[in-house]
């Protein structure tokens, strides 16, 4: 049976937090940095937070991003997926998902979201 200590996967996800500090509100789930943080992009917030990593279920370990408040909402358009960067140097999409629910949102306005786990099933 494959195995792996819960500290490795602690590991991955201290440096995912660590560097990984935008979150985009998308219009189509992106493959990229340029797709996430432009060509599908309404919104975005900098500097968000995370939780300390903990068990998943069914299995593997995650962290939870912190609730947003106050994203600006940069386009008009129907958001129906969330994008995480790392904005500076190397610019990387880490990670990207749909939303738990479309909204429409519209330029100048800003965007909340609740919180939400990023993780890492077990070794299979």
């Amino acid at each position: 049976m494959p195995f792996m200590n819960d500290l490795l996967y602690d590991l991955l996800l201290a440096g995912f937090s660590g560097i990984a500090t935008r979150l985009d509100i998308c219009s189509a789930e992106p493959a990229t940095y340029t797709e996430a943080t432009s060509t599908y992009t309404l919104g975005n917030k900098t500097g968000i937070t995370y939780q300390a990593p903990a068990d998943r279920t069914p299995n593997g370990r995650k962290i939870a991003v912190d609730a947003i408040s106050a994203g600006s909402v940069t386009g008009t358009g129907l958001a129906s997926h969330w994008a995480i960067t790392k904005p500076t140097a190397t610019t990387a999409l880490y990670a990207a998902k749909t939303l738990s629910a479309s909204q429409n949102v519209t330029s100048g306005n800003s965007f909340t979201l609740a919180s939400f786990d990023v993780g890492v099933p077990d070794a299979t």
